[in-house]
């Protein structure tokens, strides 16, 4: 059997995102535990940066199935002592796991770790590539809001219809503006490449030194695209990848950029953010705490989507 690995988006057609989603719905609403369909199965976790949301809720979601995780500690392997990358996704392989989950600063770390491997390498993240499962869950969210509000606005004499639509059909013109960072992200890259094979219509804004050349609609003023959008999401400032300090200030670029309850107003407008969170450089406290803003809800969801990611690839 092929082994499948999850390196970016495009490693999944759109059929196999939706089986992965509808798996996702079911966890979602069963208040049984989930099968533990990953029983007596071994994992490793391998992150070369660091990470809570991403590393956490890849552990709770194997746990979760019954497979077992082991966490390599970076700082006290035998990478600090100079062995290289392959050397050590081949020392692993060896310990015959079932998967290895990965993340490393360096783009293309994860392709370059499948070729060393016999299980599926899944992608958590490798510099400012590649970020599938955050961009599936991101994904995964838009789509639950917006089937959630089709249902709020459901008659009595239709309210037979519990069938969740296809997600094409949920966000079919839908409109998003990915705001901050967008050169070094690899969330940004991600749901790029996921949402407009999607048909979803977005739009970049940053500053200019934070954009690169781009066949996507592209702004540097917020505050002009506000009416034109569905969704905003936010991204950090990833000054970890920055040589040098490349905007006046933070609180110059939060001037400009920052999602406000100002800015949103009335606006029927979510609001999503991958974390970490720079607060009111990024969003404000006020937004955070509005209900159209859904980073929790999309905390939760990652554990959903990656139960279902682990069973899609491994169980």
């Amino acid at each position: 059997m092929r082994i499948r690995h999850l390196i970016r988006t495009t490693d999944l057609q759109l059929d196999e995102i939706e089986k992965i989603f509808r798996h996702a719905d079911s966890l979602c609403v069963n208040t049984t535990p989930p099968n533990k369909t990953l029983q007596n199965k071994r994992f490793i976790t391998i992150f070369f940066e660091n990470s809570t949301r991403t590393l956490s809720s890849f552990e709770i979601a194997i746990k979760n199935l019954g497979g077992e995780v082991i966490r390599l500690d970076i700082a006290k392997s035998s990478t600090t002592k100079g062995e290289s990358i392959a050397d050590t996704a081949a020392t692993l392989n060896a310990m015959q796991p079932h998967g290895i989950i990965t993340r490393h600063n360096s783009a293309g770390a994860s392709n370059f770790l499948a070729k060393f491997t016999s299980c599926p390498i899944i992608n958590g993240g490798d510099g400012a590539h590649a970020h599938p499962t955050q961009a599936l869950l991101d994904l995964y969210t838009i789509r639950q809001h917006f089937w959630q509000k089709q249902q709020s606005g459901i008659t009595h004499d239709n309210m037979r219809r519990t069938t969740i639509p296809d997600t094409l059909d949920i966000i079919r013109n839908k409109r998003i503006a990915i705001v901050g960072d967008i050169k070094n992200s690899r969330v940004a890259n991600s749901n790029i490449e996921l949402l407009s094979r999607l048909g979803v219509d977005i739009t970049l804004v940053s500053p200019p030194h934070f954009l690169y050349k781009t066949r996507f609609k592209t702004s540097y003023n917020l505050h002009e695209i506000i009416d034109q959008i569905d969704i905003i999401m936010a991204l950090r400032t990833q000054t970890e990848r920055h040589n040098n300090q490349i905007y006046g200030s933070l609180k110059d670029y939060a001037n400009r950029f920052c999602i406000t309850k100002e800015l949103l107003g009335n606006r029927d407008i979510i609001v999503l953010h991958p974390g970490p969170v720079h607060r009111n450089i990024d969003i404000d406290d006020e937004t955070l705490s509005d209900p159209r803003c859904k980073i929790l809800q999309q905390v939760g969801n990652g554990v959903k989507i990656r139960m279902a990611v682990m069973e899609f690839l491994c169980a």
